[in-house]
């Protein structure tokens, strides 16, 4: 498991809802939400509301797709949770997303808008692998929210919202 000592004490872990296919000719970065995705984005959305999951700093990915979850959380959250937009979230390493998590010490709670496969190997690395395949079997999910927290032994899993 990697060492990251809090704060933050919990980091939520969000892959961006599902976008659709490319069109021909278009970038990658620019992929919007599919119809199913804008959905599945505000139904985690609210849920998170309602197990009072509300991340003190939401920092997204520059991606279209990722913006897009994003602001589902921000209407559901209200204008009192911070939010960032990294480009590096774009195609950063899972060191990258590490570094970015460990670089918020004045932050009690933070929360990431990515991309897998590195949302899904930065969960890995924190909770480490066996629990990592005992929680998700078959992967993270698009539109999937890990709710981590800080233990004298390390990072746990508490919860896993999906739609």
């Amino acid at each position: 498991m990697t060492r990251i000592t809090p704060p933050p004490s919990r980091i939520y872990l969000l892959r961006h809802a599902k976008a659709l296919r490319p069109a021909p000719g278009q970038k990658d970065f620019d992929r919007a939400l599919s119809d199913e995705g804008f959905a599945a984005a505000e139904i985690v959305a609210e849920k998170a509301v309602d197990k009072d999951y509300k991340p003190d700093l939401v920092i997204s990915s520059t991606a279209l797709r990722c913006r897009q979850t994003a602001e589902a959380i921000r209407r559901a959250m209200g204008p009192s949770t911070e939010f960032r937009y990294v480009d590096e979230l774009y195609d950063a390493t899972t060191d990258g997303y590490l570094e970015i998590i460990s670089s918020q010490v004045s932050e009690g709670s933070v929360m990431l808008v990515g991309h897998n496969p590195t949302i899904e190997a930065t969960l890995e690395a924190l909770i480490g692998h066996k629990a990592y395949v005992s929680a998700l079997p078959k992967g993270f999910p698009t539109a999937g929210l890990a709710v981590i927290d800080a233990t004298p032994s390390g990072w746990v899993l508490t919860d896993f919202v999906k739609k």
